[in-house]
């Protein structure tokens, strides 16, 4: 069975090291020694990703059928008269989405607003917060 350390499960879950040391002060996540370090078996840490990924998002709409956002920062943005290109990094990825011009108008989208990238199949719908 696999074991992560706390920067590799951190890395996994899209959050800190000092997140993991929380919910494993707390029992959140169980933890072991291994090598005198506190490691997570796989199979605990993916329970907790499912659980993480299946969190209700408070300001979601109620029908929403893309099921991966990702909230994360506008690090750039080209416009021409018709066509937008938007990147954007939301943790440790980044993400690119071509839309109209007048959407990223709309949405405001220019570098450092935060923004959510809804992906579903290979479109990626990105809105504000």
């Amino acid at each position: 069975m696999p074991t992560y350390r706390i920067a590799e499960a951190a890395g996994l879950l899209g959050v800190s090291d000092d997140t993991v040391r929380r919910w494993i002060d707390t029992g959140r996540i169980e933890a072991a020694t291994e090598n005198g370090r506190a490691v997570i078996e796989g199979t605990v840490l993916a329970r907790l990703a499912s659980e993480l990924a299946d969190a209700p998002t408070p300001d979601r709409a109620k029908a929403v059928s893309a099921r991966n956002r990702m909230l994360g920062i506008v690090t750039r943005t080209t416009m021409d008269t018709v066509m937008a290109q938007v990147e954007m990094v939301c943790g440790p990825y980044r993400i690119v989405s071509l839309m109209s011009a007048e959407a990223a108008t709309e949405l405001g989208l220019e570098p450092g607003v935060s923004a959510v990238a809804s992906i579903k199949s290979t479109n990626v719908v990105v809105e504000r917060p």
